[in-house]
């Protein structure tokens, strides 16, 4: 291993001084004074606070649906007691650069029912500086579904199918489309399409003498999604405005028995989601001078009732209506100072009002004020960057319940952060950073009521009088031509707000509680092997001059968290992938996929009992009319084994879940050709990132 590990090293070594010429460095801008450099999409790109991962090209991601995909990301964990966390660190959901604003199981189906093959691509932003939201936590999850207008008419057609059978044979079918163009007023964007997926589970909860809950659960699932972008050049200014509809109708039959009952339900979770976003973007003679104005609004409505079959009476009846509201201005210019520094300024105003029923009768009235402005700046020196910003926050909460006001919670905070990288040569590059931040409490963890499901012995609700929590976030961390990177983190946290199950009487409830302290140990490690290492030996590779995403390669990732709680014993866990893409003959793409844990660490308040998400994936790929067809049979979890099991710490319990997880299924992407050979792909217009066009330390 060790061999192969320097031998690795060598040969990207040897292939980043033959593209020297003609690549920057990965540290400088995409895009400067208004020049977009147009390349060749990777597979993953490390930048120095976020790593992106492209779904767009990557058959294995984007067959099936985008939690799917996400489940493949090495580092990325989402479970039903733990939630979603990257390399350690909870992840705040935005969508095109804005906040999703659902949660919680609501979160797991939206994730489930949106096609991958609508992504583009997937950015994981684990050192977000003074720029973002100070209230992003440890890290944010970026999940871009934009594609880039061109100067015709453009169409791409998306479709998927997938098949499983436990128990009974269950179906999954998407379709979406997508059409673009620009004219010499406005660009314009449209994508629409639909899911109908079903679905089965199996969950249990026990005890050392029996059974409190066992359950299976027959799924059905309608999603219809609707996003239109508008780009207006006023000279050079630009006006973008977007407007993005989905609507989900689920239903579920869930059959449970138990210690002293047995009952079988009917639920139905209807939700919608309206979100609306204005940017103008004000250009100056100066290029390197930016003003953005943005104002954004997002509605989020869900209804949840629980009807017992046999006797037809109503079990829950429960709901909420959330409205989100946010405007933001960010200023930015580079001067001369050491060798380039850029200085960004920027205030931002949000509010967020919810109101949760139950039976018809409104038991949480909750609202939220932030208002915050920052300042960063980063320069470069010669082989050193900074990074060196900070960002003050001030918060407004109260609210009633059906019995009481809410304790009103009112703080103004200061959150710093400060980063220095130190490039060795281009693409290679050591990074420190340290930052400091606030995760407000979701509202789902807030809702008093339940959104999922109940029984006699087993219950989930929130608690509407949380606490912020305040993390320290420390990370290290070496990259080498965004495929070979080692980091360590450590996030240190305060009032941790924790979903923990406890018992509950006789029976047991998912409750959502504040942990004083809880600090988070992670290292990580993901290293590239070439195939040819071994085929032609390191004489032969070193002689080629290749593109690491259009070879034969294993990509390893491993991963150790340890999460030392008070009043726990605390062991830490090791996590496994294994990426292999082989080209077979006739240009097909052969990808393999295989995650993996080790078992009796605990993760929070649960140890786990088998490993994490342990399956094996194997993808198909070939591409036909010109590339313009792209064909994918896949299989997920071959061998059956990813399910969940967890020991419920200082409780006598044991979870257990399994879904269904193995499933059969073909996509295919069919982008309509055009015969105009002047046509050119222009900027973004469901989404344009600041940070990621314009930062020196990218």
């Amino acid at each position: 291993m060790k061999n192969i590990f320097i031998f690795s090293l060598i040969i990207f070594f040897q292939f980043s001084f033959a593209q020297e010429e003609t690549k920057k460095d990965s540290i400088l801008p995409t895009e400067l004074k208004e020049v977009v450099v147009q390349s060749k999409k990777k597979s993953i790109e490390q930048k120095a606070d976020r790593t992106i991962f492209n779904f767009s090209e990557q058959s294995h991601l984007n067959s099936g649906s985008v939690m799917e995909g996400l489940k493949k990301l090495p580092g990325l964990i989402v479970s039903d007691v733990a939630g979603m966390m990257y390399q350690g660190k909870q992840l705040e959901v935005f969508m095109d650069n804005r906040p999703l604003n659902i949660f919680s199981n609501e979160l797991t189906s939206y994730l489930e029912s949106l096609p991958a093959n609508s992504i583009e691509k997937v950015e994981i932003i684990t050192q977000p500086g003074a720029e973002f939201p100070a209230t992003s936590g440890g890290a944010i999850i970026n999940i871009v579904t934009s594609k880039n207008a061109k100067k015709y008419l453009s169409a791409t057609y998306s479709n998927g199918y997938s098949y499983t059978k436990y128990t009974k044979s269950r179906h999954r079918f998407n379709n979406s489309v997508l059409l673009n163009a620009r004219n010499k007023w406005f660009g314009w964007q449209i994508q629409l399409g639909q899911n109908f997926n079903q679905g089965y589970q199996r969950t249990n909860f026990r005890n050392e003498s029996f059974v409190l809950s066992q359950n299976t659960t027959d799924r059905e699932n309608r999603f219809y999604f609707f996003k239109t972008g508008l780009k207006f050049d006023l000279k050079k200014d630009r006006l973008l405005v977007n407007y993005d509809f989905t609507t989900s109708n689920n239903n579920a039959l869930i059959d449970a028995n138990g210690f002293g009952f047995t009952t079988s339900d009917v639920s139905k979770n209807k939700l919608n989601r309206n979100d609306v976003a204005l940017n103008y973007q004000k250009r100056f003679d100066d290029a390197t001078k930016k003003l953005d104005f943005r104002f954004n609004i997002n509605s989020v409505d869900n209804q949840f009732d629980l009807t017992n079959r046999s006797v037809g009476n109503s079990v829950l009846d429960n709901g909420f209506d959330q409205l989100f509201y946010q405007f933001r201005t960010d200023y930015s210019q580079e001067f001369s100072f050491l060798e380039k520094t850029k200085f960004s300024t920027g205030v931002l105003a949000d509010q967020l009002e919810f109101e949760a029923q139950n039976e018809g009768s409104t038991n949480l009235d909750y609202q939220r004020t932030t208002f915050a402005a920052y300042t960063e700046f980063q320069s470069t020196y010669k082989k050193f960057d900074f990074v060196v910003g900070g960002r003050l926050e001030s918060y407004s909460i109260d609210g009633t319940t059906d019995t009481d006001d809410l304790i009103p919670f009112k703080q103004t905070r200061f959150f710093p952060n400060a980063s220095i990288q130190y490039n060795i040569i281009p693409q290679v590059f050591v990074n420190a950073n340290y930052n400091k931040k606030i995760s407000l409490p979701n509202t789902a963890s807030l809702n008093p009521n339940n959104t999922s499901y109940q029984n006699p012995n087993v219950s989930f609700f929130g608690d509407p009088n949380l606490e912020p929590t305040i993390f320290d976030n420390y990370e290290v961390k070496i990259s080498a031509f965004e495929y070979f990177y080692v980091s360590y983190s450590r996030s240190d946290a305060n009032n941790q707000v924790m979903n923990r199950i406890i018992t509950n009487g006789d029976g047991a409830a998912s409750i959502s509680e504040n942990i004083p302290q809880v600090t988070i140990h992670n290292f990580n490690f993901g290293l590239p092997i070439p195939y040819m290492l071994f085929t032609k030996g390191l004489t032969e590779t070193l002689k080629f001059d290749f593109n690491p995403d259009e070879i034969n390669f294993l990509y390893l990732y491993v991963g150790h968290q340890k999460h030392i709680l008070p009043d726990v014993t605390n062991k830490g866990l090791w996590f496994f992938n294994a990426m292999s893409q082989i080209v077979l003959p006739g240009k097909i793409t052969f990808t393999a996929n295989y995650n993996t844990s080790s078992t009796g660490g605990n993760y929070f308040y649960y140890e786990n009992r088998v490993p994490f998400g342990q399956q094996f994936d194997v993808t198909f790929t070939k591409k036909f009319l010109d590339n313009n067809l792209a064909i994918s049979v896949y299989c997920n979890d071959v061998f059956n084994t990813n399910e969940q099991g967890f020991n419920a710490l200082g409780t006598n319990l044991v979870y257990a879940s399994k879904n269904d997880t193995r499933r059969v299924g073909i996509t295919l992407n069919y982008k309509i050709p055009t015969k105009n050979k002047l046509a050119k792909e222009e900027s973004n217009i469901l989404n344009n990132d600041k940070k990621e066009e314009n930062s020196i330390v990218n």
